[in-house]
């Protein structure tokens, strides 16, 4: 069985290329896809493409949309989302991204550390697994796809 994975969340750690590591270590038949991570290109991606904007509201509301097209895309390609909330930046990003998972009935693992498990607590109890680690959520990659739990 493979698995469409789309990484979503916090830009500014490695935890993307921890489970594509781990995931390759175990051999798991996935396929990854995400956002955007250069965060120069994503906020800039829709006046470089369709133009400057003199106000920063339409600046950043022309990049949003240019990146919604692939997170939409994304997400409702995916078997699986994973959203990992950092603790550098409050992601509201990742809340939305959450959220649309969730509504569209995607299986939905979150990743985040003890210190947001107040303020998550409505996405995290939309989730169907909450990890506090990235070796977490490719343990959970290999339980779904092979069935075998870790030695």
């Amino acid at each position: 069985m493979g698995l469409n994975v789309y990484l979503s969340g916090e830009i500014h750690t490695g935890w993307r290329e921890e489970i594509r590591a781990g995931v390759a270590e175990a051999g798991l038949d996935v396929v990854f896809s995400g956002p955007v991570t250069d965060h120069a290109a994503s906020d800039d991606c829709g006046v470089a493409i369709l133009g400057a904007e003199q106000d920063r509201f339409w600046h950043d509301h022309k990049g949003a949309k240019l990146n919604a097209i692939r997170t939409r895309k994304g997400i409702s390609d995916a078997d699986v989302v994973v959203v990992r909330f950092g603790d550098r930046y409050k992601q509201w990003n990742a809340a939305f991204d959450a959220g649309m998972a969730a509504a569209l009935g995607k299986s939905l693992i979150v990743l985040h550390g003890a210190e947001h498990q107040h303020a998550l607590k409505e996405v995290d109890a939309a989730a169907l697994a909450v990890a506090d680690s990235a070796s977490q959520v490719v343990e959970i990659l290999r339980y779904v796809e092979t069935g075998c739990l870790p030695e």
